[in-house]
């Protein structure tokens, strides 16, 4: 087995695009990613694309990537469809690396398409509730709502129940949100803090979705969405599609022009059932990453987090070891997740201001990683950035993702 490397990134902007497809956003990535490495399209061995809700809107159900690739001329090699909820695009992107690490391959495509809009809305917010255990859908509302019960930090009178008019998955966050304010004292000011340091970031990112920037007191001032979660605070709906092509050392030694980032690991695992108050997937799996990249958190110097709302990242900042757990609400707070601070945290504005396109938003971490440890982050660009995480996870299952996929990344 041997090294694997990522040679060319892609990705369009996410954005609302009504114009646009599944298939052809998945043709802009493809180009952008194949000129980046500087190869063609016939150099691909083997695709692995991700996706989760074309064919809940367009009944595209079967042979997804097939349709996507033959429609611009790629065929013969092995194509494989992945759907994994969120975690889809850095699955796609574990599978084409087992795929060159055993020797399969030497060149692989991961790229994940989604278009989520529709101009019926609540057809796109009702879809973000399959990636739960549909069979036990209504037992799983319940257990939040009675869970939330033992909480110290309550819902105000006149929030609205859970799942009205809004996707399921917020209730699910916003009870997280108030589990830890309940438990480590953290607050509803430190994740406006997270939100409005993502739009700063966002704001330095030509392919962010939201690029305005936002001060924590509008942040809390915007709409309620799940207390304590405001619209600000929660990612938007949108369209997009990105692309990472990777190859074997083998490979790369034949290239001339390559400008490589090693992955050092990459791991996928899959939730459990647990207590609340137990350790939770992330933590499980950034011990297996660090281990298998021979590194610590401290060797980290920029991350890209799940952030579908700030409590998430200010979770997966304290399951990613970079602060205690408890006070991933005071490390944002003292600006060392910022850029130019100790640790800085999405820098590509996170999923709250990059945006969301379910099965392409794990490569677009990659996307970002690659482009601070190349340098070419501009604006952005974390000084000295040498080695990158990426923390993506996907659905809900109990109390704790249903999967989850971390890669680390090194400037060579």
């Amino acid at each position: 087995m041997g090294n694997v490397y990522i040679i060319g990134v892609g990705m369009i902007r996410f954005n609302k695009y009504p114009d646009k497809t599944v298939i052809s956003m998945a043709h802009e990535a493809t180009d952008l990613a194949l000129k980046d490495a500087g190869l063609a399209r016939e150099d691909l061995d083997a695709v692995f694309f991700s996706n989760t809700f074309w064919g809940m809107f367009d009944n595209q159900h079967s042979i997804r990537g097939e349709v996507v690739m033959r429609r611009m001329g790629v065929g013969k090699v092995p194509v494989v469809n992945v759907e994994n909820a969120c975690a889809g695009g850095s699955t796609a992107l574990h599978l084409a690396y087992t795929g060159i690490r055993s020797g399969m391959y030497d060149v692989a495509m991961a790229i994940g398409s989604e278009k989520i809009t529709n101009p019926n809305k609540m057809l796109s917010l009702s879809a973000y509730g399959t990636c739960m255990d549909v069979g036990n859908f209504e037992q799983h509302i319940q257990n939040l709502m009675e869970i939330s019960k033992t909480f110290t930090v309550k819902i105000p009178a006149g929030q609205s129940a859970p799942g009205e008019g809004r996707s399921i998955f917020m209730d699910a966050y916003a009870m997280g949100a108030r589990w830890h304010m309940s438990r480590f004292n953290s607050t509803q000011q430190q994740l406006a803090v997270i939100c409005a340091k993502n739009h700063l970031h966002g704001s330095l990112n030509p392919l962010s979705q939201y690029q305005q920037v936002m001060t924590a007191e509008e942040v809390l001032a915007d709409k309620m969405v799940a207390y304590p979660l405001t619209r600000a605070m929660c990612a938007p709906v949108g369209d997009g599609s990105a692309a990472t092509i990777i190859c074997s050392e083998k490979f790369l030694k034949k290239m001339t022009s390559a400008r490589p980032v090693q992955i050092r690991a990459s791991v996928l695992g899959t939730g459990a059932d647990r207590d609340l108050n137990a350790p939770d997937i992330g933590e499980r799996l950034a011990k297996q990453a660090y281990h298998m990249a021979g590194v610590g958190p401290e060797d980290i110097d920029l991350a890209e987090l799940h952030d579908a709302t700030s409590w998430g990242e200010l979770h997966q900042t304290e399951s990613m070891g970079f602060c205690p757990m408890g006070e991933g609400g005071p490390f944002a707070e003292s600006g060392a997740t910022t850029l130019g601070g100790k640790k800085p945290i999405n820098t590509s504005g996170g999923l709250e201001c990059k945006g969301h396109p379910i099965g392409a938003s794990g490569l677009s971490q990659i996307h970002e990683l690659v482009m601070q440890l190349r340098g070419e982050a501009g604006k952005r660009q974390v000084e000295g950035a040498k080695i990158g995480l990426a923390e993506n996870g996907g659905g809900n299952i109990g109390v704790e993702e249903a999967a989850m996929c971390i890669h680390i990344l090194e400037k060579m």
